[in-house]
C-alpha cells in the first residue's frame, strides 16, 4: 500500500501541471517549431511556399546589408529607450518609496494607470501632440512663435525612443520600486547623522541596493522594446522599420512568409540570448541580494 501510494504521490504533480503543461506545447512550443522549420523554405511569387530545406533566406539576411541596418536600428532603439527609461524611472520610484502612505497609493494608481490603456491609444496620443503641423503641442508652440517649424517626432528614432520609453516605464519604476522595499531608510537617516552629503549617500548606500533592480527593470524594457510592434509602426511608419515591422511586412505584404520567418526567428533567438546571458550575470554579481 506504500508503494502504491507513493506512486500516486510522484504522479500527482505531473496529472496537475499535464493541462497548463499541454496548452504550453500547444500555444508555444509547436508554432515556434513550426516558424523555424518555415524560415527554411523556398518562396516564389508565382510558385508560393515550397517545403524544401535551403538556406537562401538566412544567407540573404547575412550578406544583405539591409537586414543589418534594421536590426541594428532595432537593437539601438532598443538601447536608448532601456536607458531613458532607467534614468528616468529610478528617481520616480526612488520619490515614490519615500512618500506616506495615501500618496504612495495614489502615485503607485498613476503608474500603474497606463498600462491599462491601449499601447495603439497611448502611441496614438503621442502622434496627435507632435504629428508634423497639425499636431497639438507644434501648433501651441508655433503659434507663440516659440518655434518656427513643427518639431521632428513622426518617423524618427527619436519620436519612437520617446513614445517606447512613456509605454515601457511602469515596468522599470515597479522593478526598481521592488528592489527599495529591502533598503532600510534609517540607513540613510544614520549617514546623514554621521556627515555623509546626500551624494554620497546616492553613490555609496542607494545605488547599490537599487542596482539589481534597475538592471532587472533595463532586462524587460529591452526585450520588449526590440520586439515592440504597434508603437514602431505607428510612429515609424513605413519609412522607419523595426525588425518586428519587417517581419510583418513580410508576412503580409510581400507574402515571403519564408523570410518573414528567418527575421522573426533570429530576433528571438537574439532576444532570448541576450537575456539569459544578462540574467546569469546580473544573478552572478547580485547572487547575495536574490537568495
Amino acid at each position: 500500500m506504500s508503494t502504491a501510494a507513493e506512486e500516486r504521490s510522484a504522479r500527482a504533480p505531473w496529472v496537475l501541471t499535464a493541462p497548463a503543461l499541454m496548452l504550453f506545447v500547444g500555444v508555444l512550443l509547436i508554432p515556434l517549431a513550426m516558424t523555424v522549420m518555415l524560415s527554411f523554405h523556398d518562396w516564389g511569387q508565382y510558385k508560393g511556399i515550397e517545403p524544401v530545406f535551403i538556406l537562401k533566406n538566412w544567407r540573404e539576411i547575412a550578406t544583405d546589408p539591409y537586414y543589418a541596418e534594421m536590426f541594428g536600428r532595432t537593437f539601438r532603439i532598443a538601447i536608448l529607450t532601456t536607458l531613458l527609461t532607467a534614468v528616468l524611472g529610478a528617481p520616480e520610484a526612488y520619490i515614490l518609496n519615500r512618500m506616506s502612505g495615501r500618496w504612495k497609493s495614489f502615485f503607485l494608481l498613476i503608474i500603474l494607470g497606463p498600462l491599462l490603456i491601449s499601447v495603439v491609444a497611448r502611441t496614438l496620443g503621442w502622434a496627435l501632440l507632435f504629428g508634423g503641423n497639425n499636431g497639438l503641442v507644434n501648433k501651441l508652440l508655433m503659434s507663440f512663435g516659440l518655434i518656427r517649424s513643427p518639431i521632428p517626432f513622426m518617423f524618427t528614432e527619436t519620436g519612437m525612443v520617446v513614445a517606447l520609453a512613456h509605454v515601457m516605464m511602469p515596468f522599470m519604476v515597479l522593478s526598481v520600486w521592488a528592489a527599495l522595499q529591502r533598503l532600510d531608510p534609517q540607513i540613510e537617516n544614520a549617514a546623514l547623522s554621521l556627515g555623509a552629503r546626500p551624494m554620497t549617500i546616492v553613490r555609496r548606500i542607494i545605488m547599490p541596493q537599487i542596482m539589481p533592480g534597475v538592471l532587472s527593470g533595463a532586462i524587460i524594457v529591452f526585450s520588449l522594446s526590440a520586439s515592440a510592434f504597434a508603437t514602431p509602426a505607428i510612429i515609424g511608419g513605413r519609412r522607419l522599420k523595426v525588425a518586428a515591422t519587417l517581419a510583418y511586412d513580410e508576412f503580409l505584404n510581400t507574402l515571403d512568409w519564408p523570410l518573414g520567418a528567418a527575421v522573426a526567428t533570429l530576433l528571438l533567438a537574439a532576444l532570448v540570448l541576450i537575456v539569459v546571458g544578462s540574467n546569469a550575470l546580473i544573478e552572478r554579481r547580485y547572487a547575495e541580494v536574490f537568495r
